[in-house]
């Protein structure tokens, strides 16, 4: 991934979604490019016209924290859009290092303990590239789709573009998919060398014309919390609740867990799963005669 691209593509579909009057800019005639011209972003941020063609180019390395908070707040970037502005930034500063491959991680014995202790909640610990790395007994069975057999890390983005009973897994797929797409760009700005992330990328460019499109986006996310629909293929109908828990300890890695409202249809469902769970798991556990 090329980080002059990048800063090019998301600057320029960043200001082609903001109409000049949303900004209290007056238009006369027609335009010939959709949203705002360079000159007016330029304007907006308070820098020369030159400097920001320089900015859409590619060259964020020299720019100040102020002049990108200024950028932003011209774009109107939310959060995420802002959190990625900075990452390019410190992607485009000159450097030597070669893209590289990340060591597999593995998962202190500590963290799975953790992830066995929450039995009320489905817990996955993940990295930036939505790679699951560990998961306690209902987390498994919940994604029971994602880890029957496939070698591992699997990773979610596979399941999301590349499975097809993940477009019956997830009540809205559509979103899954955006979102999905939008958290691996935001990890592509975090960490542009990360050879095995370009290689997902890659994979999932080549093999699915849905991830291409949603990709072509530059769209990014955070993913702290939310609500989100399921159809299991055991208890059905869920209606879960989700929070990240970043590993301080553990760079790049964050536990992501599924919870119900009490009292609710999920919730039984939910428990319902953890039944069948540690039911199934009890049938293929060899039995030890013990003296």
């Amino acid at each position: 991934m090329d980080t002059t691209s990048e800063i090019r593509d998301f600057l320029t579909s960043r200001r082609a979604r903001i109409k000049p009057d949303q900004v209290g800019l007056q238009t006369f005639g027609p335009r010939r490019v959709p949203g705002l011209r360079r000159e007016e972003v330029a304007t907006l941020a308070g820098v020369s016209v030159d400097y920001y063609n320089r900015m859409e180019r590619g060259n964020l390395g020299g720019a100040s924290e102020s002049v990108l908070d200024a950028l932003a707040d011209a774009l109107r970037l939310d959060d995420a859009e802002r959190a990625h502005l900075y990452d390019l930034a410190r992607a485009s500063q000159p450097s030597a290092r070669p893209r590289r491959r990340t060591a597999k991680r593995k998962v202190r014995p500590s963290v799975q303990w953790m992830l066995d202790s929450m039995t009320g909640s489905a817990a996955i610990a993940e990295n930036g590239r939505l790679d699951a790395l560990a998961t306690n007994q209902l987390g498994r069975a919940f994604y029971s789709h994602l880890f029957d057999g496939s070698d591992p890390p699997v990773n979610f983005a596979r399941f999301v573009f590349l499975d097809p009973r993940a477009t019956e897994f997830y009540a809205d797929w559509d979103r899954a998919a955006r979102e999905t797409s939008a958290l691996l760009r935001s990890e592509a700005g975090r960490d542009p060398l990360d050879r095995e992330l370009s290689d997902l990328v890659g994979e999932l460019s080549t093999r699915s014309e849905e991830f291409r499109g949603y990709w072509a986006t530059h769209d990014v996310r955070l993913h702290y919390k939310g609500e989100k629909r399921f159809n299991h293929p055991v208890v059905g109908e869920l209606e879960l609740s989700y929070n990240r828990i970043d590993l301080p300890a553990d760079p790049g890695l964050m536990i992501v867990a599924y919870t119900a409202e009490p009292g609710s249809r999920s919730e039984e469902g939910l428990s319902l799963l953890a039944s069948w769970a540690a039911t199934d798991e009890a049938a293929v556990t060899p039995q030890v005669d013990r003296p």
